[in-house]
């Protein structure tokens, strides 16, 4: 009589089995790797720069009282001519009696006489205009500068105030006096470092098994700092 058969799977159908369950897995942390290492390398290319840039000038802020700045003053002095006096005399008038009208741009005829005997780049930003004189402030990254318009006697002031390159990259971390466009460089720039961090947070997670190490630095990140301003900052 020959042998009953056994019911059940054998070890060989066993084995299969879980084979075809790691192969969707396996696919799908192909896929997150992929993808998370395109943009992990994606965002640190377009951050690379600014981040030293950034790093590099958080060191000159901390150490902005040892870091000595000798500012160099520029002045200058010249006399409008009429043709181009008369016109701000009769703003000035205007402003004086309409305070809508004290917070204007310099003229055109002003500005390109400027550029031409002063080579001084007057842009759009506001005036303050009074019967006696237009005053223009124009900071800048690294430095300061004003122009003032006797509407009198027509004499013109202007003096600019340079710091040096540290100060200048120094306002540029802070986004001082740097305009609109620097201003969206560094909002592009700090979506770029969130998904160059969120990105390599990931990875940490995916690579954590393999690397006992992870969780530890991880978690000595997050609290050395705020142990720091717990204890010592008062």
């Amino acid at each position: 009589m020959s042998a009953p058969v056994e019911s059940g799977c054998t070890p060989a159908m066993s084995n299969a089995s879980v084979i075809n369950q790691k192969i969707p897995d396996q696919k799908r942390r192909s896929f997150w790797l992929k993808h998370l290492h395109q943009w992990h390398w994606v965002s640190a290319g377009i951050c690379l720069v600014a981040m030293l840039s950034f790093a590099l000038t958080g060191l000159t802020l901390n150490h902005a009282a040892q870091i000595e700045a000798k500012p160099t003053i520029t002045r200058a002095n010249a006399q409008l001519p009429a043709a181009v006096l008369v016109p701000l005399q009769a703003q000035g008038e205007q402003a004086e009696d309409n305070p809508a009208l004290a917070r204007q741009p310099i003229t055109t005829g002003l500005r390109d006489w400027l550029a031409t005997q002063m080579s001084l780049r007057i842009g759009s930003q506001a005036a303050e205009w009074s019967r006696d004189e237009v005053y223009v402030s124009m900071p800048r990254p690294g430095g300061d500068a004003w122009l003032r318009v006797a509407l009198k006697d027509g004499k013109v002031e202007y003096e600019k105030t340079d710091r040096g390159w540290v100060s200048y990259f120094n306002d540029l971390h802070k986004g001082r006096n740097a305009g609109v466009a620097w201003s969206w460089f560094i909002d592009i720039f700090a979506v770029a470092c969130l998904v160059f961090c969120i990105t390599g947070l990931f990875l940490l997670q995916m690579h954590a098994g393999n690397r006992p190490a992870t969780w530890p630095i991880v978690v000595f990140g997050i609290v050395a700092p705020l142990l720091l301003a717990l204890l010592f900052i008062h």
